[in-house]
């Protein structure tokens, strides 16, 4: 945890708790205690931008510290002042130190790691509830009498802390999208469509797409890893993999993040490492070889800028500025003058001997070209086409803007029941590659195609049937497809790949399933087309490596009363169990939080996996678990009390 917001401790962990006073050792006298209170206050309202994970609950927080002011103004107004109680004062300086612990977590959603934030998002939250439970303790037998507070400010700051009260209790729901979504990118998996595509979405959620956006990311990650000082390994490990992917997809070519000087090859030679910084692209900052002038202006190495391009952008990396237009201009003269620096200093510049050749035929004649040989009467024309366009379609953003201008989204799905399998293939893949851009999901949707790619799903060859699924998951995350995809019945196919597809399929089915359950009328279809069993037997065969993913589906369906009495057996509980003693430290969160919702509903369950040995295992993972995992033993320790009293 970033020590100067939270304290040198780790993620998620509570404050220490701190001494009270003693009643005859005051640390402030009654006026600097009072203003030390309100200078408190007036430095947690100055942030006022929160990070989107935390902002609702930062806002909220903010509201109550004001509303609680005027009980603190009131004092001071006070002619004459009067003097404090001790019991007043202990009470106003365990107020002041909650105070304290608030300004340091909103100045962590101000400036903290988005990314850090959004992995952590429940161990934050438990930090908000433990702020509430300091004001909660302050305010409580607050002696209004002894220090002639009037009755309107009494009502009112006995009001708040009976909402703060409730606040403790309240349990927000977890964005299992989000949290889904980080755990495929975590996986060890080959650059596909479909997941750029959660990439996409995850720099979206994360507001993590502007060049601006991705330096302050670095920088907040930075001072993370160096407050962390090697503690708790894997989870940088991780926020650094995200970080360097979502660079990846935004076109920034730099994944330098421990902050280690780093020197090309180029320039170990180099007397001097006084480069000006004109002859620095901006997003890689190396030395540029072949600079070029975009329509803001500004000057980047002609790579660099091509991949800011292709990945999607629109605007000047730098400034923000949207493009007027998306050519690049060579800089000779900036050019010439990096050439006569670099001789004099003794550097060697590389080549870049590996960019593509220029193409002869613009992409403007070539792509409408290629849609209507789609239609060809000659297959082979029709092979080639189809296979081209799957290549055109999943790289470069004004590619697919061509293929769809051209009528390229009627003339593949027209493509998607083709007797040969080939073309069938290469048509629902170019649609995934396609479904990229968020507007071409509703058009392949209005498009009819898919009914189709559930054809694909259900009869096609296992690369078909694998990039289907990818297909109708990418096109899932517009809320209107979530049900068009299960009215059409695409769950029961989704299902049976799940069961007999390759690890590659399965994985791709979990994905797409869980996204559609994201749905309500969906869990009922799931549980109907017999994804229970699915599920068991994936758990029993660890082999795979989908535990986590078949438990997050679990705990979609446990959200849903009446899924919950199909999946909620004493057969299931025990399998739990057995998982929360055997599995990894990512089972073992997973199987809590499952067994966590269906014991919360049904106290029957709970009791018999307290028979089945949960409670020594609990008292374990509450000592030694992950962060995560101790939360949810803890709350299952208290449920299970509530049970057995």
């Amino acid at each position: 945890m970033l020590s100067s917001m939270f304290g040198a401790r780790p993620a998620g962990e509570p404050d220490p708790p701190e001494p009270e006073p003693e009643p005859s050792g005051r640390q402030l006298s009654d006026g600097d205690l009072l203003d030390e209170l309100v200078a408190t206050v007036g430095a947690a309202q100055a942030f006022q931008e929160f990070r989107r994970s935390q902002r609702k609950e930062c806002f909220n927080l903010l509201r109550w510290l004001q509303l609680v002011l005027p009980l603190i103004e009131e004092l001071q107004d006070a002619s004459p002042p009067r003097p404090l109680t001790d019991d007043a004062h202990r009470r106003l300086a365990l107020l002041s130190r909650a105070f304290q612990a608030a300004r340091r977590l909103l100045r962590c959603c101000h400036d903290g790691s988005k990314i850090f934030l959004s992995l952590e998002a429940e161990a934050v939250q438990g930090r908000f509830r433990a702020v509430y439970e300091k004001i909660n303790q302050a305010l409580d037998g607050m002696p209004y009498s002894e220090i002639g507070i009037s009755d309107e400010v009494k009502e009112q700051v006995e009001l708040i802390n009976t909402q703060l009260k409730r606040s403790k209790k309240r349990t927000d729901t977890q964005d299992m999208e989000l949290a889904m979504d980080f755990m495929v990118v975590l996986q060890d998996k080959e650059d596909r469509s479909a997941d750029r595509v959660i990439l996409e979405r995850l720099a979206k959620k994360l507001e993590l797409q502007s060049l601006a956006d991705l330096r302050a990311e670095t920088m907040a990650i930075k001072k993370l890893i160096n407050e962390r000082n090697g503690q708790q390994p894997e989870s940088t490990k991780q926020i650094i993999e995200i970080l360097n992917k979502l660079k990846e997809v935004a076109g920034i070519d730099e994944k330098n993040i421990l902050g280690e000087v780093h020197i090309p090859k180029y320039l170990e030679k180099c007397p001097s490492l006084m480069i000006p910084n004109d002859f620095l692209c901006p997003i890689s900052l190396e030395i540029m070889t072949d600079p070029v002038i975009i329509a803001s202006g500004r000057t980047y190495e002609r790579r660099s800028i091509q991949k800011w391009l292709d990945a999607g952008q629109r605007t000047c990396p730098k400034t923000q500025q949207p493009l007027a237009h998306l050519s690049l201009a060579p800089n000779f003269a900036l050019k010439n003058l990096i050439l006569q620096w670099c001789e004099k200093n003794k550097v060697e510049m590389q080549t870049r001997a590996d960019e593509p050749p220029v193409e002869e035929v613009s992409k403007e004649v070539l792509i409408p070209s290629l849609v209507k040989d789609l239609s060809s009467p000659n297959l082979d024309v029709q092979r080639k086409a189809a296979k081209k366009i799957r290549t055109l379609s999943k790289e470069s953003p004004e590619d697919r803007t061509l293929i769809v201008d051209s009528d390229g989204i009627a003339a593949l799905v027209g493509l998607l029941l083709y007797p040969d399998k080939k073309i069938q293939d290469n048509a629902v893949t170019s649609l995934l590659n396609l479904s990229i851009d968020e507007a071409n999901k509703v058009l392949i949707a209005k498009g009819n195609a898919i009914p189709l790619i559930i054809e694909v799903l259900k009869n096609g060859n296992v690369e078909g049937q694998e990039n289907s699924a990818a297909t109708l998951f990418s096109l899932s995350m517009v809320d209107e497809n979530k049900v068009a995809i299960g009215a059409s019945g695409g769950m029961a196919p989704l299902v049976d790949l799940l069961k007999d597809g390759t690890i590659r399929g399965k994985k791709d089915a979990s994905t797409a399933i869980f996204n559609l359950l994201l749905n309500h009328q969906n869990k009922l279809r799931a549980i109907e087309a017999g994804i229970v069993p699915v599920l068991l037997k994936i758990l029993d065969n660890t082999k795979l490596g989908m535990v986590d993913e078949a438990l997050s589906i679990f705990l979609l369906l446990g959200s849903n009363s009446a899924c919950r009495g199909t999946i909620g057996t004493e057969s299931f509980v025990e399998t739990l169990v057995r998982i929360i003693k055997e599995g990894t430290p990512k089972n073992k969160e997973c199987a809590l939080s499952v067994i966590l919702e269906l014991g919360s509903h049904n106290n029957a369950l709970m009791v018999h996996a307290l028979g089945f040995g949960l409670q020594e295992h609990l008292t374990e993972i509450a000592k030694n678990g992950t962060s995560r995992a101790q939360r949810k033993a803890n709350s299952l320790i208290q449920l299970a009390q509530k049970c057995q009293s």
